[in-house]
C-alpha cells in the first residue's frame, strides 16, 4: 500500500514538474552568471544543430573527439554536460549558441567545454550561424538590454565620459533595473542606465576587458 502511495506521488510530483517517471531533464537554460577568465579569446558565437561532431583538427580525416547529442531532455555526453558546452542555451527559443575561436570557409573551432577552455572543430552547416561578438551585441543588446554579471570589477561600474579608461568618471552602476545598449566602440558601451536610486546615468561602460573577459552580458529573451 506504501509503494503505491509512493509512485503515485512521484506521478503526481512529474506531472506537476512537467517530467515523466524515471526520465533524466535536462540543465535548465545556459546564461553567463559571472566573467568566465578561462574561456576569453573569442571571436563570437555558433548556433549548433542537436546532434555535433567534434574534430581535433579542420578535415574529415581528423580524430574524432567527441559526438554531442542534446534534445529537450538529455544531454550527451554527461562528463561535459549543458552547462560546459552552451555560452546560451534557450531550449523553448531553440536557440543553442557556443563560443567560437576560429572560423574558415567550412569549420568552426568551438569551445566545447567552457570549464577547462577546450576546443576543437566542426563542419559548418550554415554560413550564417555564426556571429561576431558585435554582432550578437547589436542584436540582441540594442533589443533587450544588458545585464551586469556578477562579481564584475568596481572600475567596470564606472559610467565613464567618453571609451577611455583615463576618462572622467560621470556616475556608477550600483543596482541597474535595465541597462539600454546604444553603441558598441570596441571594448566600449554607450549606454542609458535605469539604477535603483532613479537618477539617470548615460555614458561609457567597459563591456569587455582587452583580453576578452566579458563583464555585462546581452539579455537574451
Amino acid at each position: 500500500m506504501m509503494k503505491k502511495l509512493l509512485v503515485s506521488l512521484l506521478f503526481v510530483l512529474a506531472v506537476l514538474f512537467g517530467c515523466s517517471y524515471g526520465e533524466s531533464v535536462l540543465a535548465k537554460d545556459v546564461l553567463p552568471i559571472g566573467p568566465n577568465i578561462v574561456t576569453v579569446r573569442t571571436v563570437g558565437l555558433y548556433q549548433v544543430s542537436d546532434d555535433v561532431t567534434i574534430y581535433k583538427e579542420p578535415h574529415d580525416d581528423s580524430m574524432i573527439l567527441y559526438r554531442v547529442r542534446w534534445n529537450n531532455d538529455e544531454f550527451f555526453p554527461e562528463n561535459i554536460g549543458a552547462e560546459k558546452f552552451f555560452t546560451v542555451f534557450l531550449p523553448e527559443k531553440e536557440l543553442a549558441l557556443v563560443n567560437v575561436v576560429d572560423v574558415t570557409d567550412d569549420w568552426v573551432e568551438i569551445v566545447y567545454d567552457n570549464s577547462n577552455g577546450k576546443t576543437g572543430w566542426i563542419k559548418k552547416d550554415d554560413p550564417y550561424k555564426f556571429m561576431t561578438w558585435i554582432n550578437f551585441y547589436n542584436t540582441y543588446g540594442k533589443k533587450y538590454g544588458l545585464r551586469m554579471l556578477k562579481s564584475v570589477p568596481a572600475v567596470c561600474k564606472d559610467v565613464k565620459s567618453a571609451p577611455e579608461d583615463t576618462a572622467k568618471t560621470l556616475s556608477t552602476i550600483n543596482m541597474p533595473q535595465k541597462i539600454n545598449l546604444n553603441v558598441i566602440r570596441g571594448n566600449w558601451a554607450l549606454v542609458s542606465v535605469l539604477d535603483l536610486d532613479r537618477l539617470p546615468k548615460t555614458g561609457y561602460i567597459r563591456w569587455r576587458s582587452d583580453d576578452g573577459v566579458r563583464y555585462y552580458f546581452p539579455e537574451v529573451k
